[in-house]
């Protein structure tokens, strides 16, 4: 972490008494609002922005009007969409969870003031933060604070894939994340951000062998600079095929021992179910904001007696609650982060923006006009 960046205080810094928020009004509409900035009180603490991540399908589903909880009520109790009035609705106005910040304030031992910690409350210039209600990640003095953006829940999300296929493999037994692909041969739909992390992770644990599956060059680009192997799945040759006739365990027993699934179309999910071989299960660690076009379960599915499970960072496998909470996906986070930081900082971070820029740069990916892999925004610029 340089001195510069240690110092980084934003609005603090300038002596200003509101916060600023990015916040969705409406669908396509996003724009920076002041807020006033409330006192720290007793036991709390006040975090100033550097950097947040953005997770763009996640956050363009706002944006473009496409989460369900904009349109459905979800009854946590049933676990079911039901019909009434949305859960959510417009403005939005926390967008967002891979924040880094610095502790500029504290009433609390807990969270000490000029730390650098990282957090989940949305792209905004400053938070009043509670030890006991929020997670809070103290980062290492190692750890490039901009890479921080991956330690509160995006590599946790990724981690959480792996811990599920441990459980798969393992049931409740789970020592390491690399109980599920250690010697294993691993394959990733999806060259995004989750995929590549998940890719890496795996790598890191072991993996015999790990294969990146993406239709777009440029995302492949980034995997093949991470030294994974790529194939097109929309290339002449059949990737399903390929990969089934490269990995062999048996008669009739071919193809991938676990996938993870990482892109939010169904014609990619059956793309893992092709993969994968007999009575696998495919991971999947995407989101789905459509109905079910180019899924064909009476194939691959059925006659091979596969099994997809969904690895929602909301809750890890049955029975590892204890074991493996969100600390300890952080942590594997973070030594991930120590491992492969410089190539993940070079590679997947492709857009570093001036938090005053967000809405107009929100409107470009909304509409494909900023392609980027990992964007960054950047505060304390003004």
């Amino acid at each position: 972490m340089t001195e510069g960046m240690a110092r980084m205080a934003g609005p603090d810094a300038v002596g200003e008494k509101t916060d600023r928020n990015l916040v969705v009004e409406g669908p396509g509409r996003v724009a920076v609002r002041d807020e006033p900035r409330a006192p720290v009180p007793p036991g709390g603490f006040r975090v100033t922005t550097m950097f947040s991540g953005v997770s763009a399908g996640t956050e363009l589903s706002y944006v473009k009007g496409t989460n369900p909880f904009l349109s459905q009520r979800w009854n946590p109790d049933l676990g079911l969409f039901v019909p009434g009035e949305p859960d959510a609705g417009y403005p939005v106005t926390r967008l967002g969870y891979m924040e880094v910040g610095n502790v500029t304030e504290s009433r609390t031992t807990v969270i000490p003031a000029g730390g650098i910690v990282a957090m989940t409350y949305g792209h905004r210039t400053g938070y009043i933060g509670d030890p006991v209600a929020d997670r809070v990640v103290p980062l290492p003095g190692d750890l490039d604070p901009l890479l921080g953006i991956y330690v509160a829940h995006m590599g946790p999300i990724c981690a959480n894939g792996l811990l599920h296929a441990a459980a798969d493999l393992c049931g409740p037994g789970v020592r390491s994340l690399g109980d599920g692909v250690c010697g294993r041969h691993v394959a990733v739909v999806g060259a995004g951000v989750v995929a590549l992390l998940t890719a890496l992770l795996a790598r890191r644990h072991g993996a015999a062998s790990v294969v990146v599956l993406d239709p777009d060059p440029e995302r492949r680009a980034a995997a093949e600079a991470l030294r994974m192997e790529t194939l097109d799945p929309e290339g002449p040759d059949d990737v399903a095929a390929i990969l089934k006739a490269r990995w062999r365990h048996g008669p009739g027993d071919r193809g991938a021992d676990v996938v993870f699934q990482c892109r939010g179309q169904p014609a990619a999910l059956h793309l893992a179910l092709r993969v994968a071989r007999p009575q696998a299960t495919v991971i999947d660690l995407a989101f789905y904001q459509g109905e079910a076009a180019g899924l064909r379960l009476g194939a691959e599915f059925h006659h091979n007696g596969l099994a997809v499970r969904c690895a929602q960072i909301g809750r890890v496998p049955r029975g590892l609650s204890q074991t493996w909470d969100r600390e300890r996906l952080s942590a594997e986070t973070i030594g991930l982060l120590r491992a492969d930081g410089a190539a993940i900082r070079e590679h997947l971070i492709t857009a570093v923006v001036p938090f005053e820029e967000a809405p107009e740069f929100f409107a470009d990916l909304a509409a494909r006009r900023r392609p980027e892999l990992q964007a960054v925004l950047v505060f304390g610029t003004r």
